[in-house]
């Protein structure tokens, strides 16, 4: 199967996770079935100056980043780090994360969330 740019379903999350801002994500899957029910997204975030996902916690499941491009405030379970392109994140079952982009240049990232 091939998904076409076009075909992705773009949605904005206002405040995503208590967090600031409209964030974009532009997603590759429709449903768990696109990820054999191994996962639940997929997808490019856009994050605008300002705009962050909040802290969360993952119970079941686990989620990945990879920065595209920019530079983002990421908290790791309460520990800030600085992360830019090329950088991966992983945030397994049980721990917290979020992501906030406090410049004022575009954050994209990829997220992939997996099931435990």
């Amino acid at each position: 199967m091939i998904r076409k740019e076009n075909q992705c379903k773009i949605e904005y999350r206002e405040h995503m996770r208590d967090g600031d801002g409209t964030v974009l994500l532009t997603n590759f899957v429709n449903s768990p079935e696109d990820l054999c029910n191994k996962g639940r997204l997929f997808s490019k975030i856009t994050l605008n100056p300002g705009c962050s996902i909040g802290y969360h916690v993952h119970e079941n499941d686990s989620e990945l980043f990879y920065i595209l491009k920019g530079i983002a405030q990421y908290n790791d379970n309460g520990n800030i780090v600085t992360v830019s392109a090329g950088d991966v994140t992983i945030c397994p079952p049980g721990q917290g994360h979020g992501i906030a982009n406090k410049r004022d240049e575009v954050v994209e990232l990829i997220a992939v969330i997996v099931y435990a």
